[in-house]
């Protein structure tokens, strides 16, 4: 088992940057690949951005591929989420997931959660 706590959201302008963070805790957690998801209101959650832990792979959506990188560091059990560029359609509750077995793109291959972080780009 993994906890997964979310942080960094907040209020900003289009056009402006924001870091997600997500703090694990619980279990060994090198061996678990990451994911970000975000989910607007009123709309299916959707995949951001992923990262192979060991592999150090990345792989994004194409809606923010440019504008965010995915990142680790494993000595603190954390990954982020930068985003830069950002448009009032970002404008999401943003969620951190882990999975063991390979990276996945759909929400269905992540077993563990965080809570959320609301992150609003005002317009």
């Amino acid at each position: 088992q993994v906890q997964l706590v979310e942080s960094g959201g907040g209020l900003v302008q289009a056009g402006g940057s924001l870091r997600l963070s997500c703090a694990a805790s619980g279990d060994t957690f090198s061996s678990y690949d990451m994911g970000w998801f975000r989910q607007a209101s009123g709309k299916e959650r959707e995949f951001v951005a992923a990262i192979s832990w060991r592999g150090g792979s990345t792989f994004y959506a194409d809606s923010v591929k440019g504008r965010y990188t995915i990142s680790r560091d494993n000595a603190k059990t954390t990954v982020y989420l930068q985003m830069n560029s950002l448009k009032p359609e970002d404008t999401a509750v943003y969620y951190c997931a882990a999975a063991r077995g390979g990276v996945a793109v759909s929400s269905n291959g992540y077993p563990y959660w965080g809570q959320g972080t609301q992150v609003t780009v005002a317009s």
